[in-house]
């Protein structure tokens, strides 16, 4: 353990060091040990590690130090030096409590800006100054086009989760609000997967960037077990009710498609005894406050979630993962199961598949370049196979496509896009938004 790296040894400030340390901290993660220093030493930086790795210190430690050991020029109400820009409230609340515990002996000041929430109190709170904001990209740019907020003099810009923010149509406003940022500055891009459309916002952001990748590409982490249970789509609610009875399953994250399915099984599994909670985009910020701290006190046992939460839910040893239905696009699963399992705990991730899911898990198998364990439960028939020729559902035109033509909003069908259809805002996205409606959502 002596060759092991420490906080110290990324010359972290004292303030740091000491905030590290009351926290349990003194071993910096490899995504850490890797960016810390790049991110210290000025240069732009292009990072992706498994989720749970520990990527928000990676980048809030270096920056609280920087703006610490350099007073700006021109210090001004509403004018932040560094911007964090995260795709979810939950994210951009978790990063924010980051800031504020590594932060706690420096004089910088931060806030959180994001939808669902009333607009006057962060107008207050800019008037004061403000070194680190955090937000999400659609209310930051309701607060830049009226004039709440100054990005001029932003010296530290942050795309945290960069490919989810993507996925889920903030493409315009992220470009919108960065035409607002003077052009010298520093950019980190933080993110769980380094897709192909992650590499060409990056050339287009980033200027000779560092690149740290400490894990492969797209894998799961091997903490999590995985297991797979074939099932008939319409017994899925009894079998999951019959699982976490049996089984005594004291905290689960359930993950649906659609918010009105995730609605109906909070609903069904409460009916049968087992206390549960949803928490999605069509919920009051308050009510998803709630919904998730009644789960992390374990007052509810169950939480179902759509994708909002795959990233930023930052729960201590969560035990147990569900896929009561698959993702549409095969790296979701890795965000999804990357909840349980975190800073080196083990885990436990179960996906029910229907007939008419076999596709999907072929491809998250493919991704992960490895078969999912199967299992059985008695009383619940596994689908057959070749439910994926579908010839009932083959009446697109002649084309086989799948009911719901495929746009993409996971009703009509049980494959969600109609077959992998785009990614970026173009269908619902994860959250079952339309073209416009995920630009503009304001979350």
């Amino acid at each position: 353990m002596s060759d092991q790296p420490t906080f110290a040894g990324l010359n972290l400030a004292e303030p740091l060091l000491r905030a590290l340390s009351a926290a349990g901290y003194t071993h910096p993660t490899p995504i850490q040990a890797g960016a810390i220093p790049e991110v210290l030493a000025g240069r732009d930086l292009l990072a992706a590690a498994q989720t749970g790795t520990g990527k928000t210190a990676g980048f809030t430690l270096p920056i609280l130090q920087k703006l610490a050991e350099n007073p700006p020029a021109r210090a001004g109400n509403g004018r932040p030096r560094a911007l964090v820009l995260t795709p979810t409230r939950e994210l951009a609340s978790q990063v924010h409590d980051s800031v504020k515990t590594y932060g706690q002996h420096l004089e910088q000041r931060s806030m959180t800006i994001f939808g669902g929430v009333g607009m006057n109190p962060q107008i207050r709170a800019l008037r004061s100054r403000m070194d680190v904001v955090v937000a999400t990209p659609g209310r930051l740019l309701d607060h830049a086009n009226q004039k709440t907020i100054d990005l001029s003099g932003v010296e530290i810009l942050v795309l945290d989760e960069a490919d989810r923010m993507l996925d889920m149509g903030f493409i315009r406003d992220i470009r919108k609000l960065i035409a607002m940022l003077p052009k010298k500055r520093q950019n980190l891009m933080f993110s769980a997967t380094f897709s192909n459309d992650i590499r060409k916002l990056a050339d287009g952001l980033l200027t000779d960037p560092a690149c740290v990748e400490v894990a492969a590409r797209n894998t799961a982490s091997e903490s999590v077990e995985q297991k797979v249970h074939l099932v008939e789509s319409h017994q899925k609610r009894d079998l999951l009710s019959h699982l976490i009875r049996s089984n005594d399953w004291e905290q689960v994250l359930v993950f649906t498609r659609t918010k009105h399915g995730a609605d109906r099984l909070a609903d069904k599994l409460t009916k049968d005894g087992v206390q549960s909670a949803a928490i999605h985009g069509n919920k009051s910020q308050n009510a998803r406050t709630r919904a998730l701290e009644q789960f992390k006190s374990g007052r509810v046992p169950v939480l179902v979630a759509t994708d909002i939460a795959a990233r930023g839910l930052d729960i201590d040893q969560l035990p147990q993962v569900v896929n009561f239905e698959l993702p549409n696009v095969p790296e979701d699963y890795v965000h999804r199961i990357g909840r349980t399992g975190r800073a080196g705990c083990e885990g436990s991730a179960l996906s029910l598949v229907g007939g008419d899911e076999l596709k999907l898990l072929a491809g998250i198998e493919k991704l992960i370049q490895r078969p999912i364990e199967r299992m059985e439960t008695d009383g619940y028939a596994a689908p057959q196979p070749v439910a994926d020729d579908r010839p009932r559902r083959g009446r697109g035109k002649g084309s086989g496509a799948p009911r719901g033509k495929g746009n993409g909003n996971g009703a009509g069908n049980r494959s969600g896009r109609g077959g992998g259809g785009p990614r970026q805002g173009q269908g619902r996205g994860a959250e079952g938004r339309g073209r416009g409606q995920a630009a503009s959502g304001r979350r």
